[in-house]
């Protein structure tokens, strides 16, 4: 059998990139990952470049491991990951702050078993392969899954697989399982069950969540930018909150949203309904960016290092959490992109 290996991030201290806010004027990269959100309507509408006066480049990714190590290089100043490959980023001294909460994750990430695979429970998973994308989210919550389970890592098969791979591997018959997210999830769960979910095992105190992660230099160099940026998204999220039936497969919303992410119309309300998009209050609440996020990363740091994924777990996780921006947005007090 395999054993489960270290996060694959490439990055570390020697290998970090400083002073990627010296960009040339009013140019900025952002990272994202193919999930079904509200805030995809800033990439299909362009509000975010008319708000701010910026060019900018909208880089796809396929796990937070890949957003990670292009944060490390420079080659991105605001990106989406997990708090898992946020924690061992930060724990690996990344120079990053994470500036929103773009969902709590709840029910949105599961572990599906295979129609035909004789997994039933548990304890089925004993010899069995599983696909996951390491140092993503789903990886941090399927180790703590088999944790709890009392399955060893010699007992089973885990295979490191992008989301794209895990649905080809899972049409081939490959793998017996799968820890992952929209749109691969929906298309896995056409042919298997679900096994546990992220919400459940959040709620045995291990949470999980995606963010938006700043370079820290940018961030402070750019607070205009970094103000409507969030005014911005926190839009989009409202909107989904203010009338979420409204957006339904055939709705312009939905539409945008599949435009940039890819997958199937049909699935995408019932997966934004698995999720809670926190709004600007809620963000600025002790729950996240006040307190809760910070003690998310140190346990999934702790959790990493106890399972010799990161070599080191910071003293306090504060540093890499910045409630500023929120702050400022939510005053409206954004200053002018001409400042």
């Amino acid at each position: 059998m395999h054993r489960i290996v270290a996060c694959c991030l490439i990055i570390g201290l020697g290998l970090l990139v400083p002073g990627a806010g010296a960009l040339a004027d009013k140019e900025i990269t952002i990272g994202y990952q193919p999930i079904y959100n509200p805030w995809k309507l800033v990439i299909a509408g362009g509000e975010l470049a008319s708000a701010t006066g910026y060019k900018i480049t909208w880089r796809k990714f396929d796990s937070g491991a890949k957003v990670i190590n292009a944060m490390a290089r420079g080659e991105v100043q605001i990106a989406m990951a997990g708090s898992s490959p946020i924690a061992a980023g930060v724990s690996r001294g990344l120079s990053v702050e994470l500036i929103w909460i773009a969902e709590d994750i709840a029910s949105a990430e599961a572990l599906v078993v295979r129609d035909g695979s004789g997994i039933e429970a548990p304890q089925d998973l004993r010899g069995k392969t599983i696909g996951v994308p390491f140092a993503s989210t789903t990886h941090f919550h399927l180790l703590f899954a088999l944790e709890q389970f009392g399955i060893g890592p010699k007992e089973l098969t885990v295979r490191n697989m992008q989301p794209p791979d895990i649905v080809q591997a899972w049409r081939d018959g490959d793998i017996d399982a799968a820890f992952v997210w929209d749109p691969a999830l929906g298309e896995i769960k056409r042919s298997g069950k679900v096994l546990i979910t992220s919400g459940l095992l959040s709620s045995w105190g291990k949470a999980t969540f995606d963010g938006f992660i700043a370079d820290r230099m940018f961030a402070a160099e750019n607070p205009a930018f970094m103000c409507n940026f969030i005014k911005t998204i926190a839009a989009a999220d409202a909107a989904y909150r203010d009338d979420p039936e409204a957006w339904t497969a055939d709705s312009p919303e939905v539409q945008a949203i599949v435009g940039v992410t890819g997958g199937n119309a049909a699935d995408v309300p019932g997966v934004l309904a698995l999720y809670d998009f926190p709004d600007l209050e809620a963000q600025a609440s002790a729950r996240w960016l006040g307190g809760g996020a910070s003690r998310a990363l140190q346990f999934t740091a702790e959790f990493l290092k106890g399972e010799r994924k990161i070599p080191t777990v910071l003293d306090d996780y504060n540093i890499a959490v910045n409630a500023a921006w929120v702050e400022m947005a939510a005053a409206g007090d954004c200053p002018s992109t001409a400042e």
